[in-house]
């Protein structure tokens, strides 16, 4: 049986949109229907319907009032998920220097602080009742300006009541979550451990989402930090061992 006369224009314009052929700049639009209609000899409903196709392979957009436009894929950015527990910045420190290594800015939202009942999955990765109180501290990260991550963490009230009175506060602590801890109430981070899962994926994308627990000294658990990165737009690296950086390696033979 042949294929639908729409269903082999929106392959070749599929093709053609993969190739980079179109559109004629990043994030621009297609051509209009009428040209459309003229380069495939097609009537407008059978343009219509291989644009609506498209569209549901998120290929492309279409605006009212505008055209239909290509859908602009963010380049996806690696992050490495290994680093010194016991640093300074932790997590926070590898992502800025990661992403400015690659000469692209990052910035991050001002935290969203709640006080909340923890959630049966944060009440048993800090081994706390279900109705125990938790702080949380949400932050959404930015790379050159488009949402690249969204990260929060959760501490046991416990910690708040031990002197660690800025986890309630609204403001970024400078210095780290982990350097803070560690001298106003010598609790010292001194490992984690990475749980990595895929979600459903949404009306929009797949996410990730990181699960990484904090353990002091003692083994106790002092935080869960959960990061939810959009599928389309991160990678991940893990490093094991002691593994050369890439400025180190590129004069390696």
């Amino acid at each position: 049986m042949a294929e639908p006369l729409y269903r082999m224009i929106a392959e070749d314009l599929r093709r053609k949109i993969e190739s980079g052929e179109l559109p004629k700049e990043p994030g621009g639009p297609l051509p209009t229907e009428a040209e459309l209609q003229k380069e495939f000899g097609a009537s407008r409903n059978t343009i219509r319907d291989a644009i609506k196709w498209l569209v549901s392979l998120d290929l492309v957009e279409t605006r009212p009032g505008q055209g239909t436009f290509v859908v602009e894929k963010p380049s996806p950015f690696v992050t490495t998920l290994t680093g010194d527990p016991t640093s300074a910045g932790g997590e926070e420190t590898v992502y800025l220097a990661e992403v400015a290594a690659h000469g692209r800015l990052p910035t991050s939202s001002q935290p969203r602080v709640e006080i909340q009942q923890a959630t049966r999955v944060v009440a048993r990765a800090l081994r706390l009742e279900e109705d125990a109180q938790v702080v949380s501290r949400h932050q959404q990260r930015f790379i050159d300006d488009t949402p690249w991550a969204l990260q929060t963490t959760f501490y046991p009230m416990s910690l708040v009541q031990r002197g660690a009175t800025r986890l309630i506060l609204p403001t970024d602590m400078t210095e780290g979550a982990i350097e803070y801890l560690a001298r106003e109430c010598d609790i010292k981070q001194v490992s984690y451990r990475d749980t990595i899962a895929v979600r459903p994926p949404d009306e929009n994308e797949a996410r990730f989402e990181i699960h990484r627990l904090g353990f002091d000294r003692e083994g106790h658990r002092i935080r869960l930090t959960v990061t939810v990165y959009p599928a389309d737009r991160n990678r991940f690296r893990v490093e094991v061992g002691k593994v050369p950086s890439r400025t180190e390696a590129v004069g390696t033979s």
